[in-house]
């Protein structure tokens, strides 16, 4: 019997085509990257992997991107192979980690590659999990890191949701990893039906009447005719309420909504038609916590019941076993009788502010079916095992934290694939939800498009580098970067550019033929009018004004002097228009030229942003608002001071009118000539330069249209394009290069890095210092920063829960407008003077980076600290929460124990890089200890 053979003989279902074939690439020693629909089954090819391991007598590690799908997929191949066969590994969680199959996080194998870890000895396959995630920006680059650095006898199965590039990430995975089978499957094994839900009327997305072309194929669905006569016909009727005045009073929710069309129907009213139509159990998407716990809190506020009394009681056994590591001061403080209370009638909210233990119960339940409806993130999408029979998507835009965007093809692709349970569904039914925004032929477009391209997120770091360089040196660093995906992807970027490249070298080889003949024909030598200014001419800087086209570069040069002085004249006026902005105090009277409003203006409110200062003003014709950079052609200049009452009444349209007549009554006027600060050109040398060589020039007495003179103007174009190319080229293939160069840099000069004195042509040494190798071991977005203070010694005198503090400033990250900041100095005084002092560091640093253009480190953040370090100390959960809500962070128990994870983790690091025998390893032992306890300890196991 041979080993597929054997593997599926222990299945209880047949394997899909596309399984088949991966498996048997495995098999006959290949790696394989699949990339299959969201559900399709991919990881049973990564349990195959784990089967041929067992087999052979080797090791197989089982990575994924985020921890909660690394613990269930532990608790998958724990039921198949035994719990003495299987390990865990997830930076703050070790199970069995000398097991022949370890499941972990990606960072975990990476982390273990840097240091040459035993755990690498005999390993044969390593399975790469959502393995899509590299295009991930904060932490896509770990997994090119693996893909590069692992052994080539090790197979790499790549485990993939459908991308549009499959082939390109195949070809580059083949390229550094060698023989490896590319699975493209792009069949859902359970069919997703697409609905739009309008006011309360379900229509099918596409039309359902099957059309084909001539030939007799299917074409391409369209949007269901009936469904847009729909919104049209509803639109209207709204528009003739409004018109009409009907439709004011109430605005039920049947009734017509702001903007025109129906409104869509309640959350209680939704989950009940779902319930009636069949469609339980759901996921429903919101992209906000807030927004998911009040959806639940409607549909219970409702009545709504979806459990028989029977589920009922099945739901508070799951509840208790997982709520048994609780005290009953902890259950208060979470809410559990609430949140008990919704999952007992089949709702539940599943989000990253939920305590863990919460969604680990939730995730349970619906995989039992005894939770019906779940309001979620996104997060819940990305391979966690919980599939639904219906995805309903409330809006099709989301805030990605900076601005609110529309979902991409992928995101819906990836959401919608929740829907649809193989072998329990024939179908799977995506809902969206009408509103004005929710076109229907953008979201048939969203709908329609399978696949998304994955782009590489890979950038150089300063543990990277250090780790790097210490295992291959130098210039073996530069190789492997060279060997990256995102260098894969940017080298065949530039095919384009090249293309233009040789087209361009083409039509300038025909035009110099045009000049020639065109010289020829009024008897001037064609050697003269052509010259030589190849773009590809090393000499060409040399006589670059020389002969009739030197005549024309001339002209393009003073236009260009020209440009440069107007932009340099404009960017100076800007800069100090910024400073006399952030200098405008509360009562100075300024001038308003540009917009709508002009004359007299009072600020009401100093700015207080300097970097794009808006202080608020009251112009004499009683506007009020904001003015920025846009609103001044000239800087502002201050008319006068005029007093202003404590109080100021501007919300009110009198409030401002009164004011507007105090302003105009100050005697204060806008002076009638504005002074336009030009710099003289003639006082610039290089301009005056050109223009003596342009009129002196022997070209300069010839008919401008003359037709030499428009054959030369098109030949400088095409050498403008193929320069320009050129340009583009070197940048796109250098990048990685250009930044690894600037780290390198960064690190030399604080010593981390020890660069050798070089002869002649050959290469700087670079050797890792002790210093490098202490960095090297802290893998921290913060870790060049964490490291100075630990070489700095300021750390190293603190009691743990005041070490616990100092740490949490360096790994938390306020969400939004709720930053602490590095100046908020919160504890007692040691704690102040060690965060004082890390913030000195921290800004060294951010010299140096910027000294060597390098993106600055991010800032500490004390908002955590407090919280972080009465946890550590022993006190209650209620007291570090409220601790926390005080700095204004207002923590979830979800985000509690998450911060609180981080913490633990760059703590282990910091007592793992400065040895066992330190007083900080001491310390931070300790501080680990003091935070392992409670509803943290639940969690990290």
């Amino acid at each position: 019997m041979s080993r597929l053979d054997d593997f599926t003989g222990r299945l209880t279902f047949r394997l899909d085509d596309f399984q088949r074939r991966a498996c048997m690439a495995l098999d006959a020693g290949h790696g394989v990257l699949v990339c299959a629909p969201t559900g399709a089954g991919k990881t049973i090819v990564g349990e195959f992997a784990v089967h041929l391991a067992l087999a052979a007598g080797t090791k197989c590690f089982y990575t994924t991107p985020i921890k909660a799908l690394s613990n269930q997929k532990y608790a998958d191949l724990a039921a198949i192979h035994g719990p003495e066969s299987v390990g865990l590994l997830t930076g703050d969680n070790s199970i069995n980690p000398d097991a022949p199959v370890v499941v972990m996080t990606t960072e975990v194998v990476r982390n273990m590659i840097y240091a040459n870890s035993r755990a690498l000895d005999g390993l044969s396959y390593v399975v790469m999990d959502e393995v899509h995630f590299l295009a991930d920006r904060f932490r896509g680059a770990v997994w090119e890191e693996v893909i590069l650095h692992l052994d080539p006898s090790v197979r790499v199965v790549s485990l993939s949701a459908t991308v549009s590039n499959a082939e390109e990430f195949g070809d580059w995975i083949q390229a550094v990893r060698g023989d490896t089978t590319v699975i493209v499957d792009e069949h859902r094994p359970v069919p997703l039906t697409q609905h739009m839900l309008v006011g309360t009327r379900m229509f099918d997305l596409f039309d359902p009447a099957r059309h084909v072309d001539a030939g007799g194929k299917p074409e391409r669905p369209q949007v269901n005719p009936e469904l847009k006569r729909y919104i049209r016909h509803r639109m209207l009727l709204a528009d003739d309420d409004r018109r009409s005045g009907r439709g004011r009073r109430g605005q039920s929710s049947r009734g017509p909504r702001r903007g025109g069309g129906p409104r869509p129907p309640s959350r209680p009213d939704l989950v009940a038609r779902l319930d009636r139509e069949g469609l339980l159990p759901a996921i429903g998407f919101i992209f906000s916590r807030a927004g998911c716990d009040g959806a639940l809190a409607q549909c219970l506020r409702s009545g709504l019941t979806l459990l028989t009394p029977e589920e009922s009681m099945a739901v508070d056994e799951v509840v208790d076993r997982h709520l048994q590591e609780l005290s009953p001061a902890d259950e208060d403080i979470l809410g559990v009788a609430e949140w008990r209370a919704g999952l007992r009638r089949g709702f539940a909210a599943h989000h990253a502010g939920l305590l863990p233990t919460f969604r680990h119960a939730v995730e349970e339940l619906f995989t039992r079916g005894l939770v019906k409806m779940v309001f979620a993130t996104e997060t819940l999408a990305l391979g966690i095992n919980m599939p639904a029979r219906t995805v309903v998507l409330e809006r099709l835009v989301k805030f990605n934290g900076e601005a609110h965007v529309d979902l991409t093809p992928g995101e819906y692709t990836q959401l919608t694939g929740r829907a649809g349970r193989r072998g329990i569904d024939v179908e799977g039914h995506a809902v969206v939800v009408w509103t004005p925004e929710a076109v229907p032929d953008q979201v048939a477009g969203l709908a329609g498009a399978r696949t998304f391209p994955l782009r590489s997120s890979f950038q150089p770091e300063y543990n990277m580098a250090v780790n790097l360089i210490g295992r291959l040196g130098l210039e073996g660093s530069r190789e492997l970067l060279h060997r990256s995906f995102a260098q894969f992807q940017a080298d065949r970027s530039v095919v384009g550019q090249a293309r233009k490249v040789d087209e361009a070298r083409r039509r300038l080889r025909k035009l110099d033929v045009e000049l020639s003949a065109t010289a020829h024909k009024r008897g001037i030598d064609p050697g003269v009018v052509i010259g030589d200014d190849d773009p590809d001419d090393g000499h060409a800087e040399a006589d670059r004004h020389a002969g009739f086209l030197g005549y024309i570069q001339l002209r393009e040069d003073i236009r260009r002097r020209e440009r440069d002085l107007k932009f340099e004249r404009r960017s100076a006026n800007t800069q100090s228009t910024v400073a006399d902005l952030a200098a405008l105090k509360r009562g100075h009277v300024i001038g308003l030229h540009g917009g709508r409003h002009r004359g007299l203006a009072v600020i009401l409110e100093a700015a207080t942003q300097s970097a794009d200062p808006k202080p608020l003003v009251l112009a004499e014709d009683a506007w009020c608002g904001r003015v920025g950079t846009r609103d001044f052609v000239n800087p502002p200049q201050v008319l006068g001071n005029m007093r202003l009452p404590k109080h100021i009444d501007r919300r009110t349209g009198r409030g401002r009118r009164d004011l507007a007549s105090a302003l105009r009554s100050t005697g204060i006027e806008v002076p009638k000539g504005r002074s336009k600060k030009r710099a003289a050109a003639a006082d610039d040398r290089e301009l005056a330069g050109l223009r003596t060589a342009l009129r002196s020039h022997p070209a300069h007495r010839l008919d401008n249209g003359d037709e030499l003179f428009r054959l030369a103007e098109r030949r400088n174009r095409v050498v403008r394009e193929i320069v320009t190319a050129d340009r583009v080229i070197a940048e796109r293939t250098s990048t990685l290069g250009v930044q690894f160069d600037r780290i390198v840099a960064v690190l030399a000069d604080l010593g981390y890095l020890e660069v050798g004195n070089t002869r002649g042509d050959a290469p700087a040494s670079v050797t890792v210092t002790a210093a490098g190798h202490l960095l090297g071991r802290i893998y921290s977005e913060s870790d060049l920063v964490v490291t100075e203070c630990i070489r700095a010694g300021i750390w190293d005198r603190l009691a743990p829960h005041e070490l616990a503090a100092v740490v949490a400033a360096m790994v938390f990250e306020a969400r939004r407008e709720s930053f602490a900041g590095a100046d908020a100095m919160p504890g007692n005084a040691a704690l102040r003077t060690a965060l004082a002092r890390t913030v000195e560091i921290w800004r060294d640093v951010t010299h140096v980076e910027s000294r060597h253009r390098v993106d600055p480190t991010r800032e500490p953040d004390t908002g955590f600290s407090v919280a972080v370090s009465l946890w550590a100390s022993g006190r209650s959960l209620t007291e570090s929460l409220a601790a926390a809500g005080e700095r204004g962070q207002l923590l979830s128990p979800g985000d509690f124990v998450r911060w609180n994870r981080q913490v633990v983790d760059l703590l282990e690091q910091i007592r793992l890089g400065v040895g066992p025998e330190t007083r900080l390893a001491s310390s931070a032992r300790s501080a680990v200890g003091g935070i392992r306890r409670g509803v943290v300890a639940a969690e990290l196991g």
